[in-house]
């Protein structure tokens, strides 16, 4: 199975985080320019603690128990699924290369991905994918996306859906989920912006930059949500259900949001920095000297404010993404408390949930 899959039918968007399950299941209604989506089921389910670490399965029953309680609980009988991975053992790379044959392009490929690994690993650890963006017969050129996953953790995820009774027709990668989901809410919208994509999951944020509506970086940086929680555990003594309300500003254990504030606020500006310098990077690497929005989402876009940090620290507009704002939303089949509740969280399930059997 190839990591962007192999236009015929939709798949049911599972979203396998790091602290809980995502299910979103569209209906692509209307054609050509008149296409839109419309939500038919949304649902999450909350995964024990340590089920999943730094992105690798530790706890397959666990995990394969939460993804058929909420398939039941959505009453989502379709079993073909599109997942996706992320972390560290996923790579990401923009390449260019010469206009060249499809066969000589899947050998050039190839020997460009033997610099792409970690020393001493291979093609023999790893599933390779790639796909064409652009060619360009202006300069004789063809931009291309090489994506790598190492195939324990490929067949780790696999397995486990399997387990569960589903059907993996598609492996995608977050970044590109995200993408997905921006792209069909952003009908309309600015295309020369410079925009950040930012998707803070549990235990990793995923980024991806876009230039005049193209993406032209991606990175996942180990830093997640549960800092925040560690962080209030550590400073205030509570559990980890009561810091995930305290982060959110909500009142648990008999602390009060107010108290626990510097502590969430030391975490923010920590991951602002972290931002800032990866931001840095990508500037001075693709010769971008603006940045004109960020959108934040991810379950850890809900921590109390993370917006407003980051707004003073980047000195742009930072804006929490809405996944379901060019969607239908049918309040007689969707309950609009679960779209509100999930929200941003939703961002990755919703790429997912585009995706269909034989695409790419």
């Amino acid at each position: 199975m190839g990591l962007f899959g192999s236009k015929t039918k939709s798949l049911v968007g599972l979203d396998i985080g790091s602290s809980s399950i995502k299910v979103c299941e569209l209906q692509l209604v209307g054609k050509g320019a008149n296409a839109r989506y419309r939500l038919q089921k949304l649902g999450l389910a909350p995964l024990p603690a340590d089920a999943i670490v730094d992105g690798d399965i530790m706890d397959s029953n666990a995990v394969a128990s939460a993804i058929r309680q909420v398939l039941t609980e959505q009453k989502i009988k379709a079993k073909e699924v599109a997942i996706s991975v992320s972390g560290q053992q996923v790579m990401v790379k923009k390449v260019t290369f010469p206009l060249m044959s499809q066969a000589e392009l899947a050998e050039s490929v190839r020997w460009e991905a033997e610099s792409f690994f970690p020393a001493g690993q291979g093609l023999d650890s790893y599933a390779l994918d790639y796909y064409l963006i652009e060619e360009r017969a202006s300069d004789g050129n063809m931009d291309v996306v090489l994506v790598a996953c190492r195939k324990d953790k490929l067949e780790a995820y696999v397995s486990c859906v399997a387990q569960a009774g589903c059907v993996p027709k598609v492996v995608d990668v977050d970044v590109f989920a995200v993408q997905n989901a921006y792209e069909i809410n952003n009908a309309g919208g600015n295309r020369d912006e410079v925009v950040a994509l930012v998707n803070m999951g549990a235990t990793f944020t995923n980024l991806t930059m876009m230039v005049g509506g193209k993406s032209v970086f991606w990175r996942d940086m180990a830093w997640g949500s549960s800092r925040y929680s560690e962080k209030l555990m550590e400073d205030w003594g509570v559990s980890r259900e009561a810091a995930e309300l305290l982060k959110r500003n909500q009142a648990a254990e008999g602390r009060e949001p107010e108290e626990v504030h510097p502590s969430i606020n030391a975490v923010s500006d920590a991951f602002a920095d972290e931002l800032t310098r990866t931001l840095d990077f990508f500037k001075s690497s693709f010769k971008v000297d603006r940045l004109d929005r960020v959108l934040l989402s991810g379950g850890g876009s809900m921590s109390y404010g993370l917006l407003e940090i980051l707004g003073d620290r980047l000195r742009v507009a930072v804006e929490r993404f809405n996944p379901f704002s060019l969607i239908e939303v049918d309040g007689r089949t969707e309950d609009p408390v679960t779209v509100r509740d999930i929200g941003g969280a939703a961002a990755v399930v919703v790429g997912l949930a585009m995706r269909q059997v034989g695409d790419r």
